[in-house]
């Protein structure tokens, strides 16, 4: 089953036990998966789905940051709700070594010098941790794996 099928099962099961920030939420999740097939018309894979479900993870932290800090704790605990349920749709996350070990591994199989090929580094790391890891915290990693010692 892909997780486009998936969704769809979820989305009619929380039709059917009347669960409506669950539904909105997919709903939501649905049609940004719909939106990106009709504008680019393409079937979107486990892959691409994965990619659209952290981009609106980061828009609902993004969201409930700015809703604290505008003493909306009531919108907040919304976009955390929502947050929740889009977080079930993510792979299982890499732990730091796992990640760190994958870091060494693309700046040995790029042949990275120094901070100059980050990109070279990060175009062989972003497809392999993609949906598993914080891609702020691969950058990072990826930095300090390229400083000048």
């Amino acid at each position: 089953m892909t997780l486009k099928q998936q969704i769809s099962d979820d989305m009619k099961n929380a039709m059917r036990a009347k669960e409506a920030g669950k539904l909105g939420t997919i709903r939501l999740l649905l049609a940004e998966i719909k939106r990106k097939e009709v504008d680019e018309r393409i079937e979107v894979d486990d892959t691409q789905v994965v990619a659209i479900v952290e981009k609106m993870i980061k828009q609902r932290k993004d969201s409930i940051t700015q809703f604290e800090a505008g003493g909306r704790a009531d919108l907040a605990d919304i976009e955390k709700a929502e947050l929740a349920v889009l977080a079930g749709y993510m792979p299982a996350g890499l732990s730091e070594e796992e990640v760190a070990a994958e870091v060494a591994a693309a700046v040995a199989a790029s042949g990275a010098a120094g901070p100059q090929d980050m990109g070279k580094v990060m175009a062989i790391v972003k497809p392999k941790l993609a949906g598993r890891a914080d891609m702020t915290v691969v950058s990072a990693l990826v930095k300090k794996a390229l400083a000048p010692a």
